[in-house]
Parts: structure tokens; sequence; C-alpha cells
């Protein structure tokens, strides 16, 4: 009986011990932020809350993947010919890892613009086109990312 007790006492143990083991495994945060405004102070603050969020994630030992979707007057931040802020988005893609951070531009947005302007626009090579960034955005909900709004 008493080495039954002593088994068992020895699993307790073992099984508190092992718990903060299984907690230790860091998480993982999803955050997409929505850039819709020609304005580069809103381009900026947009960028400002993804920089805080991966410097906090990361000094808890927690990654995130953030997604800057841009759409509508929002387009001129991926756009090579007018972005205010193309040399930061640069340094900031560079500098992500181990956090991942993507930039998605409204394919809609860009087919209306260049109708309108007569020409091609170029993307940023950080960026990637998607068919519609209201569309990502709701997606992006769907699959339970929390959704930011500078």
């Amino acid at each position: 009986m008493r080495i039954l007790r002593n088994a068992m006492a020895a699993i307790c143990v073992l099984a508190v011990l092992a718990t903060p083991a299984l907690a230790a495994d860091p998480k993982e945060h999803r955050v997409s932020i929505q850039v819709d405004q020609n304005d580069p102070d809103v381009m900026n603050l947009a960028l400002n809350n993804a920089t805080n969020i991966m410097e906090q994630y990361k000094s808890k030992g927690e990654t995130v993947q953030i997604e800057l979707v841009t759409y509508g007057p929002g387009l001129h931040m991926l756009r090579a010919d007018t972005s205010p802020v193309k040399d930061r988005i640069k340094q900031i893609a560079d500098a992500s890892f181990p956090s991942n951070i993507k930039f998605s531009a409204c394919g809609n947005t860009k087919e209306g613009m260049e109708k309108r302007e007569g020409k091609a626009i170029s993307i940023i090579s950080q960026a990637e086109i998607v068919p519609s960034g209201a569309v990502r955005l709701i997606e992006l909900q769907e699959q339970g990312w929390s959704y930011l709004r500078p």
C-alpha cells in the first residue's frame, strides 16, 4: 500500500512539473491591419502598430503573423511610384524575422487606378496582389485573425 501511495505521489509530482513545460510553448498571434487612406500619417501609424506588435510578442518569446491589407486610396502605401513609406516597409520586412509580416494590395483597386491613370501600376516587391482587399480582411477574420484599423 505504501509503495502504491509513493508511486501515485511521484506521478502527481511529474504531472505538475510537466504542465509548465507544456504551457511554455510559445503562442502564435495573428493580426490584420487595414489601410484604406492615402495619408502618410495613417500609413506610418499602421507601420508603427505592426512594429510595436512584433516587438511586444518577441519580448515575450511569442510569434506573430501580421498582414497589412491596403485597398482604395490606401493602395498608395504599396505603389512603387507613390508610396511615401516604401523604404520603411523594406526595412520592416527585412527585420521582421522570426515574426512574419505580409503586405497585401487590392487587385480591384489596382485595376481601377490603372484605368483612371491610363497606365500600368507597379507594386513594391514586398507586397503581393490579392483579388480584393476587403474580401481578404473578411477571410482573415473568418480564420480567427484579430483586426486593427489605425
